[in-house]
């Protein structure tokens, strides 16, 4: 029987999602606890693969397995032998055909940083500080640029195997929080999909408009003409989450 489940993880000490020979993985944690489960190797698909240092709240798996465990019941589970940086959210029985990665139609994550005269060590594992002058307003202003079907080759890491760069950004959209010593920024960004570092990248491009070594030329320039000298640096990983996958049904109630 098909399974899907609700994962949240704390990507810092892990090498990303896939199973990999030099590095711990969250795929590999979640193998390990399902095979204690169900007392056999199970395989688990992801949504998609999250980068070394990436984090989750909504990443959603599937797999197969043949168990008198309720379905809503296995998230508990599960979690008993998950370490405290995984945990699973939320389980339920999945369409039999269904696929959490081919079946994905909407996917969104959030990019945070903060800005603050001095860094702040409780916001480091999940944000990233920025010292230098943002225009607010400018910030908010470039936001509309990347909505819309883009190829985004210039935010693309070089060297990377796709057979298209051309993905379809539906919103993009940022939520501003000030505070007497510092002000959060959240840069969501909801789309089909997305290329290696290309939601990094973009809150590079994005950061760099709003400091103002970058204008709104280059970046219009980099969506036209792929140019990766028009678009800014790639953000660190830690201030990366996926946050929700859609699926166009409700998957867990």
């Amino acid at each position: 029987m098909r399974y899907a489940i609700l994962l949240a993880y704390d990507g810092t000490d892990y090498g990303g999602w896939q199973v990999q020979k030099n590095s711990i993985t969250v795929q590999e944690k979640l193998e390990e606890a399902c095979e204690k489960v169900f007392g056999k190797r199970t395989s688990v698909t992801a949504s998609g693969r999250t980068d070394s240092g990436v984090h989750a709240a909504g990443q959603v798996c599937h797999f197969d397995a043949e168990t008198t465990i309720p379905a809503e019941k296995i998230a508990d589970v599960l979690n008993r032998f998950l370490p405290p940086d995984i945990s699973v959210l939320s389980s339920s029985a999945a369409p039999e055909n269904f696929d959490s990665n081919r079946s994905a139609k909407k996917k969104t994550y959030c990019y945070r940083f903060y800005l603050a005269d001095r860094r702040n060590p409780l916001k480091d594992r999940f944000s990233v500080w920025v010292k230098n002058p943002v225009d607010i307003a400018k910030l908010k202003h470039i936001l509309g640029a990347f909505v819309g079907k883009h190829d985004f080759k210039a935010y693309c890491k070089s060297g990377s195997q796709v057979k298209t760069t051309v993905r379809e950004v539906y919103s993009v959209d940022a939520v501003i929080t000030q505070n007497p010593l510092f002000t959060d920024i959240e840069i969501y960004v909801c789309g089909g999909g997305f290329l290696y570092n290309m939601v990094r990248t973009m809150a590079g491009t994005i950061l760099n408009y709003a400091e103002g070594s970058l204008t709104e030329e280059e970046i219009a320039r980099s969506l036209i003409e792929g140019d990766r000298e028009a678009v800014g640096r790639t953000m660190p990983a830690k201030g990366l989450t996926l946050e929700k996958v859609e699926y166009g049904f409700p998957l867990f109630d």
